[in-house]
């Protein structure tokens, strides 16, 4: 029977890394929601970069849509940032992403290495089809966390996954963080946008104004049936 563990912070990162697992990477607010939506408009490409000056390199290559953010804040040099609502039109068309974000793109980064996909409530029933039907890996979900602190909701995401996986009989677990999840994502279910109310990142958006970011990545408007994959130095979409 095949392994299903949760690393809720990229600072314990260490203490999970195996190179066989296949890693399902998630930062809900905001960055594997931002690329999910990215793909589903056309977008070619994702190139997951650590700095703002690796990002800069991009920016006056029209091949490129470069977008950066720190601090849950858009960088001014840049036209886009960490917002899905900026990818929801046809100019990303067959374009590559540079994206440099706080806490997402460092956790690809960290964990690049190994066979790694983006996770996003918006692929939520691709990733399952995936995992159940196309990999025979050991699952590791790694949640990007807030600066190296855990955050609620990736680790309620990483429940309601855990739950599934473990629900179709093919998984077991011997891991308290990913109990801990999935105790979070039974609390919470049913009402995830309300039982954030005191977490610190929605809070934290919703102080820059912007709570419809947060709606749209608890309960996204649109669907994929993508699983968007790392693979030389950026990501694409598999075929599977």
């Amino acid at each position: 029977m095949r392994e299903i563990r949760v690393c809720l912070s990229p600072d314990l990162y260490h203490l999970y890394q195996d190179p066989e697992d296949l890693v399902i990477v998630v930062d809900i607010l905001r960055a594997t929601s931002v690329i999910c939506t990215a793909f589903e408009y056309g977008i070619k490409s994702v190139i997951p970069v650590s700095s703002i000056s690796e990002a800069r390199a991009y920016l006056h290559d029209d091949n490129y849509i470069v977008a950066a953010e720190r601090n849950a804040k858009p960088i001014d040099e840049f036209i886009y940032g960490n917002s899905p609502f900026q990818y929801m039109n046809q100019d990303i068309k067959g374009k590559s992403l540079v994206l440099t974000t706080t806490n997402g793109t460092n956790a690809i980064n960290l964990a690049k290495k190994s066979q790694l996909i983006i996770g996003s409530y918006i692929n939520l029933d691709a990733l399952l089809n995936f995992i159940l039907n196309h990999t025979i890996n050991n699952v590791l979900i790694f949640c990007s966390g807030w600066k190296g602190k855990v955050n609620m909701e990736d680790a309620i995401f990483a429940g309601s996954l855990s739950n599934k996986l473990m629900n179709s009989g093919n998984f077991s677990t011997k891991c308290d963080s990913l109990r801990i999840s999935t105790h979070l994502s039974n609390l919470s279910e049913g009402n995830l946008y309300d039982f954030l109310k005191q977490s610190a990142h929605r809070n934290r958006l919703k102080n820059l104004s912007m709570e419809n970011d947060t709606k749209f990545c608890l309960n996204p408007s649109i669907s994929s049936e993508n699983v968007p994959m790392y693979a030389g130095e950026r990501i694409k979409l598999i075929k599977y």
